[in-house]
């Protein structure tokens, strides 16, 4: 009671009279021509849509994308095709070698919540290369990536897929475990050895093949489809070779037999097929010595063969292939830049073709959650 009349008191002495609170609605939030509901904004409020502050990094918008590409140094030039392709560009990172060799990575921009694709092919020098893609992994792992994908257009010890001999490694199932454990959602890869590395990977597989690029630039030369031949280096690849013969005009097929008495040692025993008068076009995954596709040269030539053609997915041109592919068995030999060839490698009848496009559609297809292999990409050939 003292209180509540101390209470009267002041109130009186002030000169205010007694003012009750009253409990009001809450706000009903409606739409406004179909837009989500929203709080209405006093016609006093300072802030309008243009002056609105914003918090944070006034660089990230929310209709800004959500997809990275970075590049290793494996093959950056590769990688700036894929983002001019994709109308983006290469996300910065910090890669260097200390004194010792170690590799160190560190990312320039955020990118968490992103998609990332790091673009690195596992090519000479092989283990090199691959310890910098395990690193990148890493550092976008712990960087909080929500997903990243490794795309190695050439994936390096693809060749150890099965033990030919006792007590082998599989280091093919070695490197696919290295890349899943170091943090990597998905693997991008163009045209592994063999398919069955796929089943190595306990993560998703895209798997591009590089044929559509090198048919396209054979339908533009004046090569009769009556006059042409297509020609399997060894067994191995009769699979690879009967689906370029088919999209090939539906081209014959052509096998040759080879003995392979040690790596990178081959020798030619006979050819399955007719190729007189024929132009030749050898197909094969990829090039390393050009023992074996030198040999099948010099058989196609003893067999009647008018010209030949040497085509494969990835150059590896280890010594002597530069000398064995321009001592004049081949009229011409075409490659694809998935690794980088250097200067002093170059010679008159290397033809280089680009696969950027390829990849970076199929980068795109991944990030929007499409199917790779919808029409009229299915033509592509990719799985």
């Amino acid at each position: 009671l003292a209180a509540r009349s101390r209470g009267r008191l002041l109130r009186a002495r002030s000169g205010h009279a007694a003012v009750r609170c009253q409990r009001v609605d809450p706000v009903r939030l409606r739409a406004v021509n179909g837009s989500p509901p929203c709080v209405p904004l006093s016609d006093r409020s300072p802030w309008t849509p243009a002056t609105m502050p914003i918090f944070g990094d006034a660089n990230i918008r929310k209709d800004d994308t959500r997809l990275r590409i970075f590049s290793g140094t494996a093959n950056p030039s590769l990688a700036q095709e894929i983002a001019s392709y994709m109308g983006l560009e290469l996300g910065k990172v910090n890669i260097k070698r200390f004194a010792d060799g170690e590799i160190y990575v560190q990312l320039q921009e955020s990118v968490r919540g992103c998609n990332v694709f790091l673009v690195q092919p596992s090519c000479p020098p092989a283990n090199e290369n691959l310890m910098e893609l395990l690193i990148m992994i890493d550092a976008c792992r712990r960087a909080s990536a929500k997903n990243i994908t490794a795309v190695i257009p050439y994936f390096g010890y693809a060749r150890a897929d099965r033990k030919s001999q006792g007590r082998e490694s599989i280091a093919a199932k070695l490197v696919a475990n290295m890349i899943t454990e170091a943090g990597a959602n998905r693997v991008l890869v163009c045209d592994l050895h063999s398919s069955q590395a796929m089943g190595y990977f306990d993560i998703p597989v895209d798997h591009v093949y590089g044929q559509p690029v090198i048919l396209d630039y054979l339908a533009s030369k004046t090569i009769s489809s009556n006059d042409l031949v297509v020609v399997s280096p060894d067994v191995g690849g009769v699979a690879r070779a009967r689906a370029f013969a088919k999209k090939l005009s539906d081209a014959p097929l052509a096998i040759v037999d080879k003995r392979r008495h040690g790596h990178n040692v081959a020798e030619v025993m006979n050819l399955i097929g007719d190729v007189r008068g024929k132009v030749a076009v050898m197909m094969d995954d990829m090039i390393d010595t050009a023992g074996t596709i030198a040999k099948g040269a010099e058989l196609l030539h003893q067999e009647g063969a008018r010209e030949v053609y040497a085509c494969c997915t990835h150059a590896v041109f280890s010594p002597p292939a530069i000398e064995r592919l321009s001592s004049g068995l081949f009229q011409e030999v075409i490659i694809t830049n998935t690794i980088p060839l250097k200067e002093e490698k170059n010679f008159p009848q290397l033809t280089i073709l680009s696969v950027a496009n390829l990849l970076g559609e199929t980068i795109w297809r991944v990030h929007d959650d499409c199917s790779v292999g919808h029409a009229p990409y299915s033509t592509l050939d990719i799985d």
